[in-house]
């Protein structure tokens, strides 16, 4: 389907959804989207839900991007992918989306560093990253399943038990208040930590120009998603 009838129909379901957890939610309920257009989504079922549901507690999945960067990385530099940290998704969950290697490390080291090729980088590897779900559906006729299975278990896991020390992942969270000059008000994926329960936003990374601007064409289509979609 085109994304433009995607969001037209499933913001008739997410509504629905925020509406029933407006009246059977407990006030620390929290929700993890996977449908897409996954932040959009999110978005939706949170406003939908009356207040009852925290935007704190309201996510969208970009782990399966973030596993599949950190995989391809993996096979670039002959490792394990557990090697491999720190990757960054920033954005939408969508052909807009950010992949970013700048503060990635392999075994330790920065994965630029490791790798030495910046041409792949900066092209091939974002490339791959962004366009993984359609190549999937093309090469299957059916969209990813035991991934994004796994991505969901990973997300809620580092979510609720915590991320490992000295390691960041990316989640589609709440975006007000933070500061990588990103709009208020959208779902967006940033690097996160993660303890007792609660995420937060990483700061400090080093965001170069051309990340920061395509960073901002995301922030773009989230906006222009929100405006169809109606949400207030």
């Amino acid at each position: 389907m085109e994304r433009k009838d995607l969001l037209e129909m499933n913001k008739k379901i997410f509504s629905a959804q925020g509406a029933a957890m407006a009246e059977v939610a407990t006030d620390d309920c929290r929700v993890l989207v996977v449908g897409n257009p996954a932040n959009t989504n999110a978005l939706i079922l949170l406003k939908s839900s009356n207040g009852k549901l925290k935007p704190r507690n309201v996510t969208a999945m970009t782990r399966l991007d973030h596993n599949r960067s950190l995989s391809l990385l993996a096979e670039k530099a002959g490792v394990h992918v557990k090697e491999v940290r720190n990757a960054i998704i920033w954005g939408n969950h969508s052909s807009t989306q950010v992949p970013d290697v700048n503060s990635a490390t392999i075994d330790g080291k920065p994965a630029r560093e490791t790798l030495k090729d910046d041409a792949f980088l900066d092209g091939p590897f974002m490339k791959q990253v962004q366009q993984r779900g359609g190549e999937i559906i093309k090469l299957r006729g059916l969209s990813s399943a035991m991934s994004a299975a796994k991505a969901a278990v990973d997300h809620v896991h580092d979510w609720v038990l915590g991320t490992a020390e000295g390691t960041h992942v990316s989640m589609g969270v709440y975006s007000t208040g933070n500061s990588y000059g990103v709009p208020d008000d959208l779902i967006y994926s940033f690097p996160c930590t993660c303890k007792d329960g609660e995420w937060t936003i990483v700061d400090g990374v080093n965001v170069t120009p051309a990340i920061q601007n395509l960073m901002e064409l995301s922030a773009t289509e989230l906006q222009e998603e929100k405006e169809q979609a109606g949400v207030n």
